[in-house]
């Protein structure tokens, strides 16, 4: 399973999702983490709740045991149909750059993405949770 940013931002935000995405993380035999989601994460969180909260992430990226995946040429590949398919102001989905760089890892491995942003739900549906 690819983890996408709107997630662990639920899940370290005490958001009301926040057991039930557990759930699904603790039933994944295959935890990964896009490395520019891991840094979107980073900044997001510090700006929000400054140096603790990318401790926070850290803690939480350790604990679930997620492996950090380099972004490699064909994820790019995939992040650019993801943009180019599902991207803002292209498509109702509205993915981000930060979506579609999850979604790309998610794509190139075959991975369920587990998010939160309902705009993944109006994509290919082949790899959402």
């Amino acid at each position: 399973m690819v983890i996408d940013t709107s997630a662990i931002l639920a899940i370290l935000g005490d958001e009301p999702e926040r057991e039930d995405l557990i759930e699904k993380i603790e039933s994944a035999k295959v935890r990964l983490i896009a490395a520019p989601t891991l840094l979107e994460c980073e900044i997001l969180l510090h700006a929000r709740k400054g140096p603790l909260g990318r401790a926070e992430l850290e803690l939480f990226i350790y604990e679930a045991e997620f492996t950090v995946v380099p972004f490699d040429k064909a994820q790019v590949h995939f992040a650019f149909l993801a943009w180019e398919q599902y991207g803002q102001g292209q498509h109702p989905a509205n993915l981000t750059w930060g979506d579609c760089m999850a979604y790309a890892l998610a794509k190139s491995r075959g991975e369920p993405l587990l998010f939160k942003k309902a705009g993944f739900t109006q994509t290919d549906k082949l790899f959402v949770i």
